[in-house]
C-alpha cells in the first residue's frame, strides 16, 4: 500500500507565475491526512530558498527542509567525499547550498577534483563549457557531477533546454561518465525515500516529465503518476516508460489516492 508522496514543483504546482488550478487545495489535503510527502525538484537555477519565497508569494506555506534539490544532494555527497576543490558551473544562486565548500576561482582551468553542472540557462556559451571540458581532461581522477539529467523545462516563452544536454556533451568530450544528482537518478529518490522512512514499492512520484520523473521513479522501484500540465506532451504516452496513472492536474490526486485506498 502507498504511504508517501514525491512531488515535483515546476509544472505541478506551478507553471511560470501561476498556481496550477486546484493545486493549493490539494495541498491542503495533503497536509490535513497527514500523508507524508517531500517537494522534489530538479531546479539547480535558485535555492530552496528560493523557491520557498516563490510558494509564499503564490499562497503556499512550506518549509526549506520539506524541499529536496540536486545541489542539497550533491552537499551530502561533499560533506562525505571532502574533495580538495571543486569547480561550479551554477547559477550564483544556488552556489548558497554549497557554501561551505572550497571553490576554484573562474579562470583557472585544471586542480578539479569534482567538476558540478547545473542549469546555467542563458548563462551557457563555449567558453563556460569548454572550460568545464579542460578542467575533467587536466585530471584524469576529476568527478564530473550532474544536477540532475533534464532535457529541458517550460518556461513562459516556450520550452528551454535543461542541465541535461550540456552533461552530455561534456560526456561524449571527456569520455567521463557523470554522477547524477537528481531526477532519473535512484540516489536522488533513495536520498527522499530516506527523509520519508518509506521503502520505494511504498512511495508515488508525481511529476510532469515522462524520463526523469516518472520512468526514473519506476526504474527505483517506485509508482509513477504523469499529470497533463508543465511539459506533458500527448506524445509522452506513445513511447515505452507507460505511468502507473496519468492524471490531468495535481488536483485529480486526492480522488485517485483515495480510490487505492
Amino acid at each position: 500500500m502507498l504511504k508517501a508522496l514525491l512531488i515535483d514543483l515546476d509544472g505541478v504546482i506551478y507553471q511560470a507565475e501561476e498556481l496550477i488550478p486546484g493545486a493549493e487545495k490539494t495541498l491542503e489535503w495533503l497536509r490535513a491526512e497527514q500523508i507524508p510527502h517531500l517537494f522534489v525538484t530538479n531546479t539547480t537555477s535558485r535555492p530552496r530558498s528560493a523557491i520557498v519565497d516563490k510558494l509564499a508569494n503564490l499562497g503556499v506555506e512550506v518549509s526549506p527542509d520539506q524541499i529536496l534539490t540536486p545541489a542539497v544532494a550533491v552537499s551530502f555527497w561533499l560533506e562525505e567525499k571532502k574533495p580538495e576543490s571543486i569547480a561550479l558551473f551554477l547559477p550564483d544562486a544556488t552556489r548558497e547550498e554549497l557554501a561551505p565548500f572550497r571553490k576554484l576561482e573562474a579562470r583557472i582551468e585544471s586542480q578539479a577534483t569534482a567538476v558540478i553542472v547545473g542549469d546555467l540557462g542563458a548563462g551557457w556559451g563555449f567558453p563556460e563549457l569548454n572550460r568545464a571540458f579542460r578542467l575533467l581532461m587536466a585530471n584524469p581522477d576529476s568527478q564530473l557531477v550532474a544536477l540532475g539529467m533534464t532535457r529541458y523545462w517550460r518556461t513562459a516563452d516556450g520550452l528551454q533546454l535543461d542541465v541535461g544536454p550540456f552533461v552530455k556533451a561534456l560526456e561524449l568530450a571527456s569520455e567521463r561518465k557523470a554522477l547524477v544528482f537528481g531526477k532519473p537518478a535512484c540516489m536522488f529518490f533513495q536520498q527522499a525515500l530516506q527523509r520519508l522512512g518509506v521503502q520505494p514499492s511504498e512511495a508515488l512520484m508525481v511529476g510532469d516529465d515522462i524520463r526523469g520523473d516518472v520512468g526514473g521513479a519506476q526504474a527505483c522501484g517506485l509508482k509513477g503518476a504523469l499529470v497533463r500540465t508543465g511539459k506533458f506532451q500527448k506524445s509522452d504516452l506513445e513511447g515505452d516508460i507507460v505511468p502507473d496513472v496519468v492524471l490531468t492536474s495535481f488536483a485529480d490526486l486526492p480522488a485517485h489516492w483515495n480510490s487505492l485506498l
